[in-house]
């Protein structure tokens, strides 16, 4: 799944601030036109989905890059640039590392991270978030999957993706998408996304979407590049597991997809934002590049 960093720019900031604003304002005129009369009253009283926990699944075995979220970005472990990064989010009341793996454990207690111990039976980051969650103590209301390859997430996307979902009481779901290149097109590792007029998801896809009958990238065409950034009504994600995988989930292996099929919405947030996937080792060179040209430490 493809992950985002930051920009250095502060023109960039404006950007994803002010996309980050017209979604949550698209998904409060959605809530008002359904007539959600005792949301607004939640809304008001501060109690609508309002204790939000933070949580980065982290694996060791990975078939493309094992032992990935310990790798060295910088002289710090990329595990560690992700949780300092979450922390800076206002909106997460408490951030935690999901792991099955001692060594991202004891690394991850190294640097100061709660950890929450899951098991390796987990098929994907969301099942591994649902299993933490039911070990938390607190309640909570959501719960924002923040990918352990995101080291340099943005708190301002993890703050846009709740408050989105907060805005939207129809939704279970909420992500981000920003503007993918041309040149990805057709990297499956880039997962594209489309949606609807009203900022709802419609699918998910490793091919191009939507494909044209000349079997070629539209310039012109605004495609969008899905980031490794989710949040969930807790509700939902304890149902979640149960669900029966669906077919288009296990043709694309794509988990947000089982979502779609079993007939829930999933609101989207569109940033403007540069995006670099850490899936392979020859990623970690590129990221460093990134971080050295905009002296990112």
């Amino acid at each position: 799944m493809a992950v985002c960093s930051s920009s250095s720019s502060s023109g960039s900031s404006s950007n994803t601030k002010a996309w980050i604003i017209h979604g949550i304002l698209t998904g409060a005129a959605v809530a008002v036109a359904l007539g959600a009369h005792a949301y607004l009253l939640l809304r008001r009283s501060g109690k609508f989905r309002s204790r939000v926990v933070g949580i980065i699944p982290a694996r060791f075995a990975s078939s493309r890059f094992q032992g990935k979220p310990l790798v060295q970005i910088l002289g710090k472990p990329m595990i560690q640039r992700t949780w300092e990064r979450a922390k800076l989010a206002t909106t997460l009341d408490h951030v935690v590392v999901a792991t099955d793996d001692d060594k991202i454990a004891d690394c991850c207690r190294g640097f100061g991270a709660d950890v929450i111990m899951t098991s390796e039976s987990c098929q994907n980051g969301t099942e591994r978030c649902n299993e933490a969650l039911q070990k938390l103590e607190k309640q909570y209301d959501i719960v924002v999957n923040i990918q352990g390859d995101e080291p340099l997430i943005e708190p301002e996307i993890i703050d846009g993706v709740v408050k989105a979902l907060q805005a939207a009481p129809d939704a279970v779901f909420s992500t981000a998408v920003t503007s993918l290149k041309p040149e990805d097109g057709f990297d499956p590792n880039r997962v594209k996304c489309i949606v609807d007029n009203r900022g709802y998801a419609i699918y998910f896809s490793r091919g191009l979407i939507p494909f044209n009958k000349s079997g070629e990238v539209n310039q012109q065409f605004p495609y969008l590049l899905h980031l490794g950034i989710q949040s969930y009504d807790t509700k939902f994600l304890r149902i979640y597991p149960d669900l029966p995988p669906t077919p288009l989930q296990l043709e694309e292996d794509l988990e947000q997809l089982k979502v779609l099929e079993n007939g829930y919405k999933m609101k989207v947030i569109k940033v403007d934002h540069e995006a670099h996937g850490v899936d392979t080792p020859e990623d970690v060179d590129k990221i460093e590049s990134f971080m050295r040209e905009r002296n990112l430490s």
